[in-house]
C-alpha cells in the first residue's frame, strides 16, 4: 500500500494569482496572448479563448491548472497554451510536473476550498486560502501519475464523445442548409412542389406547467425550465427541479425523449434564449420530466418526424422570426402568435420527407447514445475520484498501458 500524507497545497504547487490588463489592450482578433477574466469560456476540461491582450500581466504556462477565484469559485480547467490570467482566475503548477494529478486533486478538494470563501456580495478566495488548503497526496510520484491516468482516460472519452456530437450537429445543420436553404440537390432552385407553409400546418404547440413553489419537493418527477437552456445554445441536464405536481398537470405537459422544446420566456433583457429550440435527447436517470411555463413543446402532426421538426426549428431563421414577436419589459416572453405564424418552405414529395427524416433520425440517435455514455462515464469518474484520491483504491499494481478503453476500468478497494 502506498504511503499518503496530508500536506498544504503550497508545499507541492506554485500558485499564480491573476491580474487583469487594462481594457484598452483587449482584442478579439488574436493579437497577443489569450486572456481569461473568469470562467465564462471554461469547457469540460479545457477552455476556449475569444479575448486576447497585447499587454499581458500574470502568465499561465501550457498545462497549468486554472481555477476561478471569484464567484462562482472553484471551477477548474487546464490551459492548453500560454495565456494571461485575469483577476478572476489563478494558475497552479505542480512542483513535480504532475499537472493532471493536480487537476483531479483540486476537483476532489474544491468543496473544502469553497468553505473558505470570503467577501460579502461576491464569494472569492485568495492566495492564502488556496495555498493553505490541506490535501492528501501519495508520496510516490508514479502513483500520482497512475491515479491521474485512470481519471484522464474517462475524461478523454467524454471529450471525444462531445467532439463527435458537435460534429454530428454540424452535419445535421449542413444537411438542412443544403436541402432547405440552398436547394443544392435541385441545382440551387426551389422545386415547384415545395410550398411555403405555416409552422401550425405541421405542428401543435403545448404550453408548460404553471407550478407553485410549494410543489418543489423531492420527487421522481423533475421539471425542465428556462434555466436548462444554455445561453450559447444547448440544453443541460443539470439543474432540473424536483417537483410533486398537482392534478392540474396535463399529460401533454410531460416531455418525452426526442421532444423539442422552445424557450418562451427570458428574464434577461437581451433575449439570448427566447426562440431557442432544443431537442431532449435523453432523460438521463430521471423517471418523468415535465416542462415549466417558460417553455413550449412543439409536437409534429400528420405523421411528420420529430427529428425533422427539430432541425426545422434549430434553423437560425426561426430564432430571428421569434425575436420579432417579443413582448414584455421586465420579463420578456414570446407572443402566442410567434410559433404558429412562422413561415417555412416544405417539400410535398412524401419520399423526400421520409428520406430526410431517416437521415436526421440517425444523426440524433447517435448523439443521444453518446450523451448516455457520457452520463455513465461521468458517474464512474465521480465515483472513482474520492476513492482514488483517498487511497481507498490502490493503483500501485495497475498497468496503465492495459487501460486502453474506459470499459476496462474496474477496481475494488484494498
Amino acid at each position: 500500500m502506498t504511503n499518503w500524507k496530508e500536506i498544504k497545497l503550497e508545499s507541492i504547487a506554485d500558485i499564480i494569482m491573476g491580474q487583469s490588463p487594462k481594457s484598452e489592450y483587449y482584442n478579439a482578433v488574436g493579437d497577443g496572448l489569450p486572456f481569461l477574466q473568469g470562467n465564462r469560456t471554461f469547457g469540460l476540461k479545457y477552455p476556449i479563448f475569444d479575448t486576447y491582450t497585447t499587454s499581458p500581466t500574470k502568465i499561465a504556462q501550457p498545462q497549468d491548472v486554472i481555477m476561478s477565484v471569484r464567484a462562482p469559485v472553484g471551477d477548474l480547467n487546464i490551459t492548453p497554451v500560454k495565456m494571461c490570467l485575469g483577476r478572476g482566475v489563478c494558475a497552479m503548477r505542480m512542483k513535480n510536473g504532475n499537472q493532471e494529478f493536480l487537476y483531479y486533486l483540486m476537483k476532489h478538494n474544491v468543496q473544502n476550498l469553497l468553505n473558505r470563501e470570503s467577501g460579502t456580495v461576491f464569494g472569492s478566495v485568495n492566495r492564502n486560502d488556496i495555498g493553505s488548503l490541506e490535501v492528501l497526496v501519495p508520496e510516490n510520484d508514479k502513483i500520482q501519475q497512475k491515479v491521474a491516468s485512470v481519471l484522464s482516460l474517462l475524461d478523454a472519452k467524454i471529450e471525444t464523445n462531445t467532439r463527435i456530437n458537435n460534429n454530428l450537429e454540424q452535419q445535421a445543420q449542413a444537411l438542412f442548409k443544403s436541402w432547405f436553404i440552398d436547394f443544392e440537390p435541385f441545382g440551387g432552385v426551389m422545386p415547384e412542389d415545395w410550398n411555403e407553409i405555416y409552422l401550425s400546418d405541421i405542428a401543435d404547440f403545448i404550453g408548460g406547467y404553471s407550478y407553485k413553489g410549494s410543489e418543489l419537493q423531492s420527487s421522481s418527477t423533475v421539471m425542465a425550465t428556462i434555466k436548462n437552456f444554455e445561453r450559447t445554445g444547448g440544453f443541460k441536464l443539470e439543474g432540473f427541479k424536483e417537483i410533486i405536481p398537482s392534478s392540474k398537470l396535463k399529460s401533454s405537459q410531460y416531455v418525452e425523449v426526442f421532444d423539442t422544446l422552445v424557450a418562451h420566456t427570458d428574464l434577461t433583457q437581451n433575449a439570448d434564449v427566447i426562440g431557442n429550440a432544443e431537442i431532449l435527447l435523453t432523460k438521463a436517470n430521471y423517471q418523468k420530466v415535465i416542462m415549466s411555463m417558460d417553455l413550449v413543446k412543439v409536437l409534429p402532426k400528420n405523421g411528420l418526424s420529430k427529428f425533422l421538426l427539430a432541425v426545422l426549428l434549430k434553423d437560425l431563421r426561426f430564432k430571428k422570426h421569434c425575436l420579432g414577436y417579443i413582448n414584455g419589459t421586465t420579463v420578456l416572453h414570446l407572443s402566442k402568435k410567434a410559433l404558429p405564424e412562422y413561415h417555412l418552405v416544405f417539400p410535398q414529395n412524401i419520399q423526400i420527407v421520409k428520406n430526410l427524416s431517416i437521415l436526421f433520425e440517425n444523426i440524433y440517435r447517435k448523439i443521444a447514445l453518446n450523451i448516455e455514455e457520457n452520463i455513465q462515464l461521468t458517474i464512474l469518474r465521480d465515483t472513482l475520484l474520492p476513492k482514488l484520491m483517498s487511497g481507498e483504491i490502490d493503483v500501485s499494481n495497475v498497468d496503465i498501458s492495459d487501460l486502453t478503453s474506459a470499459d476496462k476500468l474496474s477496481f475494488s478497494g484494498e
